[in-house]
């Protein structure tokens, strides 16, 4: 891994050399055209209050307010891009001030070749809301707020594009260190393991993040093409998931106590995705195969699993809809034993209770992994529409998950006041069967949002 990661970014540092004329010459040599001549310098941001309440748990599950600041300059091909937050409110019952820097990064756009470096944001996939090839983006899941592109998460990454042709383009990424998604499971009551009430017993420990270490930075390439007439790309990653799942570190029963920590694994994704335009409809599809290893002995990484989306969108009545089937094939799966107890001494229980601890946990890490059975199927709609000349503007989307029960409704009306001001109104429910995720995750998240924002 580590010599495939160095002669990757050998690869993309001297990449410019390969097409044409050299990065340097280009610079240098070229008579620049009056456009190249042109230096552009956006300056924008916003401030807003944003506040997401009524949760079992919360009343208040997010208040906050916010000041974001972002930059764009462009001077001949020098490029640079920079989204600073600051917030300060309550957060899960405590009172923070987050200084977030969104994105930070620099770099050369060419007529063949792109060229940045830096914390950056990069989505792959065609699919709405459901990418299973994206695995280079993490997410901060628990900032609540009326934008779900919130939560994506930067990495430090080189990135460069090639464009052998107007129609394709190839892109190559090196991501030298991990990071995680941000999950809360502290907030969760993962209450009974068993005959074992450990509502208050639970503790996680920080990430376990992999070492920084030119052998544990993740790669990725995507080849694309994009016509008139269809859209496709086929991709791979091979690196650590910035998903991840936890191990279970600790176990006492005097003090009745369980640890876990946060564990992220290594894995390798073959993806593939199109968009196809047919007539009035867009047909879209997306797939990727997962492959993991140890498996078997560790709770923390799921079983090699195919995940795809195929779905239809169309407009009707002045209503984008969009329709989607996201389903999970899980490969070598074994259903979970539930631990028997044996009897009633001292060493019985105590070895009941260590295996039922080991067996709630790698039923708990299935539910994050959507590995609970062998399929997976869940169905998704969502429906959008502007009034009054898109002054007002209001979505409505809803998933339900046939095999585990579960279910997202989500409501969001915007109403631009006038060309800086917008109000937002809406509401968030995640509902499922007892120690479901949803259930879990619903107890903290769900509720009515509301937020005000001046943009320039």
């Amino acid at each position: 891994m580590r010599n495939i990661y160095l002669t990757l970014i050998f690869f993309i540092l001297t990449s410019p050399f390969l097409f044409g004329q050299s990065l340097f010459d280009n610079l240098t040599s070229e008579a620049p055209s009056d456009d190249a001549k042109k230096t552009s310098f956006e300056l924008s941001g916003f401030a807003r209050g944003v506040v997401q309440g009524g949760a079992k748990d919360f009343d208040y599950s997010n208040a906050f307010g916010e000041f974001a600041l972002k930059g764009r300059f462009e001077k001949q091909k020098a490029f640079l891009y920079a989204d600073m937050r600051v917030r300060e409110g309550i957060f899960y019952n405590n009172r923070e001030l987050q200084l977030q820097l969104k994105e930070a990064y620099a770099g050369y756009r060419g007529d063949k070749i792109d060229l940045f470096l830096g914390n950056q944001i990069v989505t792959w996939g065609r699919t709405d809301g459901f990418n299973p090839t994206n695995n280079i983006t993490p997410n901060d899941y628990f900032l609540l707020t009326y934008e779900p592109d919130d939560q994506k998460l930067s990495n430090f990454m080189l990135r460069t594009k090639i464009k052998p042709s107007n129609t394709v383009d190839i892109e190559l990424i090196a991501i030298p260190f991990y990071k995680p998604s941000v999950y809360r499971y502290e907030l969760f009551d993962m209450g009974q393991f068993g005959f074992f009430d450990l509502s208050n017993a639970i503790y996680f420990d920080e990430v376990d993040s992999p070492k920084l270490r030119f052998d544990k930075g993740s790669l990725a390439a995507r080849l694309n093409l994009e016509t008139s007439s269809v859209s496709l790309a086929a991709s791979y990653f091979i690196g650590h998931n910035p998903f991840y799942g936890f191990t279970l570190d600790n176990f006492t029963l005097s003090p009745l106590a369980v640890n876990f920590m946060p564990k992220p694994y290594f894995m390798q994704t073959i993806g593939a995705d199109f968009a196809l335009p047919v007539k009035s409809w867009i047909i879209r599809g997306e797939m990727a195969l997962n492959l993991t290893k140890d498996y078997e002995v560790a709770m923390n990484i799921p079983n090699p699993d195919l995940s795809y989306v195929v779905g239809i969108e169309r407009s009707f009545w002045d209503i984008m809809a969009i329709f989607q089937y996201v389903g999970k094939y899980t490969f070598n799966f074994k259903e979970l034993k539930s631990p028997m107890l044996t009897g009633f001494t001292l060493d019985a229980i105590q070895q009941y209770a260590t295996d039922m601890a080991l067996f709630e946990s790698t039923k708990y890490n299935r539910k994050i992994f959507n590995q609970q059975e062998e399929t997976n199927h869940m169905l998704f709609l969502s429906l959008n529409r502007s009034f009054f000349y898109e002054q007002l503007n209001v979505e409505l989307s809803g998933a339900y998950n046939i095999t585990t029960e579960e279910h997202l409704v989500r409501s969001r009306v915007k109403w631009n006041l006038t060309d800086a001001v917008s109000a937002n109104i809406g509401c968030n429910f995640m509902l499922g069967p007892d120690e479901s995720i949803f259930h879990l995750a619903g107890n903290v998240m769900n509720g009515v949002f509301l937020g005000l924002e001046v943009g320039f």
